[in-house]
């Protein structure tokens, strides 16, 4: 097996600015932000890293909900982290992300907000009132490595500094 990436946890300043942005009435971010659990695999057969909740969050239907999930990852040049929903998220109450899957390229370790890995999901189940709740330290959605390649006349010479939608300004 190549290993290709590391998993770690961006700064408690980080992470409390983007957290505090979308919770504001957490009473204790630090408690939050030490309760972080780095992603795994589930199975020695599992392709996906879970990635979990910090905290007990709710996706209600018809509303969009982003979670700072506290982690970053290093990754080898030549390779992705993709992002999904967790499949009984789906399969149960509707939930996907906002961008469909979400693109970790090796370069968003480096950004301005320490490469930050921040997962926006809504619910659009078929019931009126239905939520969806995921209790701090389950898995909510995955991440998956799949290595990429460019063409032989790329010269593509941009750098990254931001997250969603910073490739395109």
């Amino acid at each position: 097996m190549n290993k290709i990436a590391k998993f770690e946890k961006v700064s408690f300043e980080q992470f409390e600015k983007d957290w505090m942005k979308n919770f504001p009435e957490t009473a204790d971010v630090r408690a939050v932000y030490d309760g972080i659990k780095l992603p795994k695999r589930a199975t020695v057969g599992s392709a996906g890293y879970d990635f979990y909740a910090p905290a007990d969050i709710c996706f209600k239907k018809g509303e969009s909900t982003l979670v700072p999930t506290g982690i970053r990852c290093k990754i080898d040049e030549g390779w992705v982290l993709s992002i999904y929903p967790r499949s009984g998220l789906g399969f149960k109450h509707r939930c996907q992300l906002d961008n469909t899957v979400g693109i970790i390229d090796s370069d968003y370790y480096n950004s301005s907000n320490e490469g930050h890995i921040m997962i926006k999901i809504s619910c659009d189940a078929h019931d009126e009132g239905h939520k969806a709740e995921v209790a701090c330290g389950d898995g909510f959605s995955q991440g998956i490595f799949t290595q990429f390649g460019i063409t032989v006349d790329d010269e593509t010479d941009g750098i990254r500094n931001g997250g969603f939608g910073s490739t395109t300004k």
